[in-house]
């Protein structure tokens, strides 16, 4: 039998691709702009034939009618990383969240978290029959390798990435040709706190580094300050417009890395369509799997990895909260703890936590005493390299605790001060 054949043999549709989803099975579901959304819309609507499926997913952006609370009988959403479209299910409590580092999440398909069903985005099969996962490779690799049962969206729209970004046909229960614009997230409008963050952080980057970015408009703002660097690379678990930007204009080359040289590697990607045409065939980009960009010890491998995250708190001891505000899980740990042990490990490693000073329209310092009451310590004060607001940076690595304290109350916005030495006085016994 031909590839064409072979394929062929296997196109259904969504309708009838999500029949083989079964009561009490565990389906899991891609991330971002990887999510398939033809198969997700399907399995929402055929939800009266189903009861107690477990939905396992990380940050969702389409619609996640399965995640809703009419439908608790017939779908339990387990979260992975939390979102804007998810946190209602879980603070309500008819949806779960996980704890699980991002590395570690393709372990749990054949492993604590045995995944019966994948649903999963790709491009069309080249002429020797193997599509690529395109803008998500991260954990729905795994999935569609180690699932009992996977079901496949092709896409057009979806770019062919390179790296360890493929599946043959023969590896697909099913396929489904749906053709959807893959959706484009717009670049974050950037104030000039964040201007100020990224020019704080841009100071800590040098020629050659080798750079870990996150999502949002602190990372982007770092990025505007870096155009007059040479030879950075990328090691990331994912990247957008910014870093393409920084490629074009000869900064990012990737020359100076001990692993992947001369590559971009990451996970997954979220940005515009100009983004998604630049990666399509480019041999510069390599796609991997999560457990692979994320392990500290192989991301470490790289000299001068400089990690930048952004976290929600961080008390006078230094310990981060980064995904919780109080008791309310509002995200997850994403890579932040991955890439900053990666840090740790690299040879001149650096890790950033960047952030600003003040939340809620400058009415609370994200500079706090303690951690509000409830809230998850993310990054703990033993990895803690650098913090960074819009009034400069405080490097606590091997710090003192009221040394810790006394550097990150002067990056603490002035108004702030003063309550902030009070607590330390009356927490140090000391003079500040």
């Amino acid at each position: 039998m031909s590839i064409r054949e072979l394929y062929k043999e296997k196109v259904t549709t969504a309708k009838e691709a999500v029949k083989l989803i079964q009561p009490g099975d565990r389906v899991v579901v891609g991330l971002g702009v990887g999510e398939a959304f033809a198969l997700t819309d399907a399995m929402a609507q055929n939800h009266k034939a189903y009861k107690d499926v477990e939905i396992v997913q990380m940050l969702p952006l389409g619609n996640t009618a399965y995640a809703a609370a009419d439908m608790a009988d017939n779908f339990r959403y387990n979260s992975l990383f939390v979102s804007g479209k998810t946190r209602k299910v879980i603070s309500e409590g008819s949806g779960d969240f996980t704890p699980c580092y991002f590395s570690r999440i393709p372990m749990l398909w054949n492993g604590d978290l045995p995944a019966d069903v994948a649903l999963v985005q790709v491009s069309p099969p080249d002429e020797h029959g193997y599509c690529s996962f395109g803008v998500a490779v991260d954990y729905i690799k795994h999935a569609a390798e180690n699932a009992k049962k996977r079901i496949f969206q092709v896409n057009k729209y979806m770019p062919r990435t390179l790296g360890d970004s493929f599946i043959h046909v023969s590896q697909m229960d099913c396929i489904v040709e749906h053709d959807s614009p893959l959706i484009e997230i717009p670049a974050p409008a950037i104030s000039d706190v964040e201007k100020a963050i990224g020019e704080n952080c841009a100071a800590l980057v040098r020629d050659g580094d080798c750079l870990q970015l996150g999502i949002g408009a602190i990372p982007e703002a770092v990025l505007l300050f870096l155009k007059e660097r040479k030879d950075l690379g990328i090691h990331t678990e994912m990247f957008s417009d910014g870093v393409m930007d920084l490629v074009n204009a000869g900064v990012v080359n990737s020359s100076k890395k001990n692993l992947n040289n001369g590559k971009i590697v990451a996970t997954f990607l979220m940005g515009s369509k100009k983004l998604y045409d630049f990666v399509d065939n480019n041999p510069m980009v390599a796609m991997h799997p999560v457990s692979y960009t994320n392990d500290p010890y192989l991301a470490g491998q790289n000299d001068n990895l400089v990690s930048i995250n952004s976290c929600v708190q961080v008390d006078l001891l230094g310990q981060v909260s980064s995904e919780t505000v109080g008791m309310t899980q509002i995200s997850g740990v994403g890579g932040q703890v991955d890439f900053v042990r990666a840090a740790a490990i690299s040879k001149g490693g650096r890790s950033i936590i960047a952030m600003p000073s003040t939340a809620k329209g400058g009415q609370i310092s994200k500079i706090v005493p303690i951690l509000d009451e409830g809230a998850v310590v993310t990054t703990n004060r033993y990895d803690v390299e650098y913090i960074v607001t819009e009034y400069g940076a405080a490097n606590l690595r091997n710090r003192t605790n009221k040394d810790r304290a006394r550097m990150l109350i002067d990056i603490a916005h002035p108004s702030f001060r003063d309550e902030l030495k009070a607590a330390f006085m009356k927490r140090f016994s000391a003079v500040f």
